[in-house]
């Protein structure tokens, strides 16, 4: 888990601001920025340089290499700093409270502002960059990429995907963005993987997520990556979360995608209630879906458990 930084940013001055966007402009060109490339990029004397790093070094905001040369990176907890310290002159947010969520692509934290938020750092590629590189649609097209570009993409990616889809559909509503965060409403409930819910509430739960994913496709997307992973319920309702895999309506693969997500939450059903919920068609359900004609399952039981 990448540390929760929150505490540095207020140990920091202005000069150590410059050269952590020195050195996130640089490794706009390759992995490892140049020493001797950061006083042009930071704006500060080589002496100036020389302070700044040995501050953030300190503070693992920033981490060194010997190849050719001598050269810089920012660790995760850099890049949180430079997007902390944005949203913090915006007044967006006064402070980062408690974990919500650690996962292998994202940190979740309370958000401490004016109203209940939740801020989302996004991970993508930092420990396994090839692999999600190469899985990843925003990044197949470009030839040097690092993972700090990987995960800026997913989070703006996300972030147009909440805007898209808030109101009409139940999403987290996107508050503000930044580098490979987003600050959003914190919703409700618990994932579905850990509801319990009784006899009468099963297929009713299913139909409002399947009636969301309608809605969704109606507003012109898919989510791609759909899962009881990804379903918060409460009282209230459901919430759909996490769409940085999502893709247009009009994508070549989007039919696909969309069968997936409601296979991927009709057999999480089955397997947990399968005395409850029915066998389902599950392509006449998404077609159905993106007919915009979606009701409920039980219009597409093949057959019933017993």
């Amino acid at each position: 888990m990448v540390k929760n930084v929150a505490s540095v940013v207020a140990d920091l001055e202005p000069e150590d601001f410059y050269l952590l966007s020195g050195v996130e402009q640089g490794m706009r060109f390759s992995e490892w920025v140049n020493r001797e490339k950061l006083p042009e990029y930071a704006n500060l004397t080589a002496e100036e340089v020389d302070f700044r790093l040995d501050r953030c070094m300190k503070r693992d905001l920033i981490e060194r290499r010997t190849i050719q040369y001598e050269g810089y990176q920012l660790t995760f907890e850099g890049y949180d700093v430079l997007a902390l310290h944005t949203f913090a002159e915006r007044d967006s947010i006064e402070g980062v409270g408690a974990p919500l969520g650690v996962g292998k692509e994202s940190d979740v934290y309370e958000a401490q502002s004016y109203r209940p938020l939740a801020l989302k750092f996004h991970r993508e590629g930092y420990t396994n960059f090839r692999e999600v590189n190469k899985e990843r649609e925003y990044t197949a097209d470009h030839h040097h990429v690092s993972w700090l570009y990987t995960a800026r993409k997913a989070a703006e990616r996300e972030h147009g995907a909440l805007e898209t889809l808030y109101p009409d559909v139940s999403v987290p509503r996107p508050v503000d963005h930044n580098r490979h965060a987003i600050l959003m409403t914190k919703f409700e409930g618990v994932e579905l993987a850990r509801a319990k819910l009784d006899d009468a509430q099963v297929v009713a739960v299913l139909d409002l997520a399947l009636d969301e994913v309608s809605s969704a496709y109606e507003a012109g997307l898919v989510h791609a990556d759909l899962s009881e992973h990804n379903v918060a319920v409460a009282e209230s309702g459901i919430t759909i979360f996490d769409w940085p895999q999502s893709v247009p309506t009009d994508h070549a693969n989007a039919a696909e995608l969309l069968e997936r997500d409601v296979s991927n939450l009709v057999g999480f059903f089955r397997r947990k209630y399968p005395a409850i919920v029915p066998e389902v068609d599950t392509a006449a359900v998404a077609e159905t879906i993106a007919a915009g004609d979606f009701e409920t399952v039980r219009e597409f039981a093949t057959s019933r458990s017993s």
